[in-house]
């Protein structure tokens, strides 16, 4: 991530890794505006001016896990080059930055809040929607350059990560699983791929 230039840009990037710190360690409930003002060494002010309630700078703080978790893994199509080693270094990328204690402690906190408080969850869901994943930009290309079958790829994007979270996120996050070690991933990642190139890729 690039180190914002304007004062109010670094100002607004310290209270977004404050309030992650903050929910990771604690909680949604049990976080509060001056506790994240604090660790941002910012006025608690100055956190309501960038987000008008604890809600929004939650729901911002998860835009920004994901925008890591789905940014890391983003890559232009080529069509030049062989699809399997493009989608083998995309999920390689993908595993690795969902491995982070960072990106398990705070999707924990996420998960936990869509199961409490749905409401909640619901418009964070709905901007992430908004924005496509770089998978699933990468999967359109390859459709459209008659590389993969199928019209429709936010569904192989689905099922292509269905397969990661299977074995690389839920038992983390929901059963406290430790993460994949290295041997591990090249072993998902290849039975992953294979499995969707076998139904997706062209014969």
């Amino acid at each position: 991530m690039e180190t914002p230039t304007r004062l109010t840009d670094r100002k607004r990037q310290a209270i977004l890794d404050a309030a992650a710190v903050q929910f990771r360690s604690h909680g949604f409930e049990a976080t509060s505006m001056d506790k994240i003002a604090l660790e941002a060494g910012v006025s608690k002010r100055t956190v309501y001016n960038h987000f008008p309630s604890k809600d929004d700078l939650f729901g911002a703080t998860l835009m920004e896990l994901f925008h890591a978790g789905a940014g890391e893994a983003d890559a232009a199509y080529d069509a030049a080059a062989p699809l399997r080693p493009q989608l083998e270094s995309m999920l390689r990328r993908k595993l690795r930055m969902q491995a982070t204690r960072e990106f398990i402690d705070l999707a924990r906190v996420a998960v936990t809040e869509a199961i409490h408080s749905p409401e909640r969850a619901a418009p964070i869901i709905a901007r992430i929607g908004q924005r496509e994943e770089g998978l699933t930009g990468w999967i359109r290309a390859a459709q459209r350059d008659g590389k993969l079958i199928g019209d429709d790829p936010a569904f192989a994007s689905t099922i292509l990560q269905g397969q990661l979270k299977a074995v690389a996120f839920w038992p983390q996050i929901t059963m406290g699983a430790p993460p994949l070690d290295a041997a591990q991933q090249e072993q998902l990642v290849d039975v992953a791929v294979t499995m969707f190139l076998a139904y997706f890729g062209k014969a």
